[in-house]
């Protein structure tokens, strides 16, 4: 699978996201909202947004892995959080978890804050689309 990163010069420069990107074969993979849940199914840092970041890139890379593909055959996220203050104002340290993630791969992404998640104590939910294999 190839992949192009489509960032029109006649738009804004986007930071920290691609504005679109153009795929060449491989296979679609859809993944469920995933949140900083553990194996037992308890979000594992219930008052820690950077945390909680941090397992939920986790659980979609293992999920990407078991796919046959890498975190980086990512090409679509959105991200829901409970609190777009609290995400602003750690930005910084979710820019490290993150490139401890993608490196400066940046896919399509789209934040949005909502009133809760399904899990109360969570406070980060992605879902992504990926592109896997040939």
């Amino acid at each position: 699978m190839s992949k192009s990163i489509i960032n029109p010069t006649s738009l804004a420069k986007p930071v920290g996201y691609a504005n679109g990107i153009l795929t060449h074969g491989g296979k679609v993979l859809f993944l469920a909202g995933q949140t900083g849940m553990d194996a037992t199914g308890k979000i594992e840092n219930p008052f820690d947004l950077i945390e909680q970041f941090r397992k939920t890139l986790e659980n979609i890379k293992t999920i990407v892995n078991e796919a046959g593909g890498e975190i980086t055959d990512v090409v679509r996220m959105t991200i829901y959080v409970t609190d777009k203050r609290a995400y602003h104002a750690q930005r910084e340290r979710i820019g490290q978890v993150y490139r401890a993630y993608f490196g400066r791969y940046f896919p399509a992404m789209t934040l949005i804050e909502v009133k809760s998640l399904y899990d109360a104590n969570a406070m980060i939910e992605i879902e992504a689309t990926a592109v896997v294999g040939d």
